[in-house]
């Protein structure tokens, strides 16, 4: 049912539309006023940039509080109190299908109303010149800096999926001092931050990243991903079409090569490089090999969080701290004891991180199917319980603390990315999960040598990453049901 509450409205796809309008007039006249600048030292009109010339579009929603026809059980999509909410929108065309999505929700199952407007946002310049045929030396930044809109950090932040902010800043309409509640987790200037910064990290555009992510701190689970996905191209009956890997290369069926993929070193440009298994119905999966350390995983989710994924799973390696382990034994975590530290002071270590039940069943059935063991079996290498994240990757040169403080927890394994990354995913409202494979045993002086690793490596990798993907095509058909209420705030924005 559709009850719109002003008949001057814009419809969903006329907004978007608009948006799109609005984004690409102020990224051409950006682009072409510093051209104009680089050219012949032409300023940029200063009455026109107060009218909006650079500026982000502005997307606001109003409710009146009078209709409602919600959902209770959705995570999104819904309103906590009727009033104005908006946000800058960056990339439209890029985000076209997830704004489809919300806008809808709000317009049919509350009568929400639509406009679209230039925002006292301006683009950054150093978000614009990547894609364009700009061409600058060292000499001509300080002058750019000085004449057209650049990067304020004070402007960019995580205060609203914090909820430190309880206003979307920025969004006042021009000419007005009135500020409205916040329609999304990140705004446009934080959007384009962390796009500029995938790019430089993964080695991959952002917008071959896909929904559903894996996680890995080992490289030897890329290669036998892109093998895999090599085998999925070639597949006429496959749901996936492409394959972008880190360093540029693109691989479709018509130049299938997954050994010259391997064989590239491209990828070793790259902090943490990606590979996107791209679907024909845009759902597919992506591998990022995020390195060692809560650091890096921390890092890579502050910047895939803006896409907004559906889910991201963590599937390493990890020491087993039970004697009763074996390696290549699985860990699925349900429990995290965050000594990374890296996350304290935005969400502090005594907060609890819950399990997400979706998340840990599709883990655990993927484990038995995968395997081919029935229940009672699986439980027999599948140990559930507290994995315990570290950053400090010689904790066991302080071993009677490290020992007493593990046996406190009942932890069953030890890393240094999985709670960052649980963490994270609470924390910007990404659904997660961890299914770790046992390693070495350094508790019990099991410990990884070169030898053994190849020997461990050679037989867990595939089966663990077979696990990871049939886990994603649990959790796929799952659909809206994934996204956890739990990870609401008391005061959450509409959209996801």
């Amino acid at each position: 049912m559709n009850k719109l509450q002003d008949t001057g409205s814009l419809s969903v796809v006329e907004a978007i539309d608009k948006l799109e309008m609005l984004y690409d007039a102020a990224l051409a006249a950006l682009r072409d006023a510093i051209s104009a600048f680089i050219r012949d030292g032409s300023l940029p009109n200063a009455a026109e940039r107060s009218k909006g010339l650079f500026s982000y579009p502005q997307l606001s929603v109003r409710w009146d509080g009078k209709f409602s026809d919600h959902h209770r059980t959705r995570a999104y999509g819904r309103f906590s109190r009727a009033g104005q909410y908006s946000t800058t929108i960056t990339r439209p065309a890029l985000f076209r299908e997830y704004l489809t999505e919300q806008m809808t929700l709000l317009e049919s199952e509350y009568g929400a109303v639509f406009e679209v407007t230039p925002s006292q946002q301006e683009m950054p310049y150093p978000f614009v010149i990547d894609g364009s045929d700009l061409i600058l030396d060292r000499s001509m930044t300080a002058g750019l800096a000085q004449h057209f809109p650049t990067t304020d950090l004070a402007k960019i932040g995580d205060g609203i999926t914090d909820g430190i902010e309880t206003i979307a800043l920025g969004t006042a309409s021009l000419g007005s001092a009135v500020s409205d509640l916040p329609l999304s987790h990140f705004d446009a200037l934080r959007t384009d931050f962390s796009l500029a910064r995938l790019k430089h990290y993964t080695g991959t555009p952002a917008e071959d990243i896909q929904p559903y992510i894996l996680f890995t701190n080992y490289s030897r689970y890329v290669d036998e991903f892109v093998r895999w996905a090599g085998e999925q191209i070639l597949d006429p009956n496959s749901p996936y079409k492409a394959l972008s890997c880190a360093g540029g290369s693109y691989i479709t069926a018509e130049n299938a090569d997954p050994e010259k993929t391997l064989s590239d070193l491209a990828w070793k440009k790259h902090q943490m490089p990606a590979y996107h298994l791209i679907a024909k119905n845009g759902q597919g999966i992506t591998l990022v090999n995020i390195g060692v350390g809560p650091s890096n995983a921390k890092t890579i989710c502050d910047h895939l969080a803006v896409l907004r994924p559906h889910v991201w799973l963590m599937i390493g390696h990890c020491g087993g701290l039970r004697e009763s382990q074996s390696i290549g034994d699985y860990v699925l975590a349900h429990a995290y004891l965050r000594d990374d530290h890296v996350l304290d002071a935005v969400l502090p270590p005594d907060i609890p991180i819950p399990s997400i039940a979706e998340i840990q069943r599709a883990l655990y059935d993927a484990t038995k199917a995968v395997s081919g063991m029935p229940g009672v079996e699986v439980k027999q290498r599948l140990r559930t319980g507290t994995v315990v994240t570290s950053d400090d990757r010689n904790w066991e040169l302080r071993f009677s603390a490290s020992s007493l403080r593990f046996s406190l927890s009942r932890a069953v394994a030890v890393d240094m990315e999985s709670a960052t990354i649980a963490a994270q995913g609470y924390r910007f409202r990404v659904p997660y999960g961890t299914l770790l494979c046992v390693s070495d045993k350094p508790l019990h002086g099991e410990i990884k040598l070169p030898g053994q690793a190849n020997h461990f490596y050679e037989g867990a990798i595939s089966e663990h990453l077979q696990i990871g993907i049939r886990a994603i095509d649990l959790l796929r058909a799952e659909g809206d049901q994934l996204h956890s209420r739990k990870l609401r705030t008391f005061n959450e924005p509409p959209f996801r």
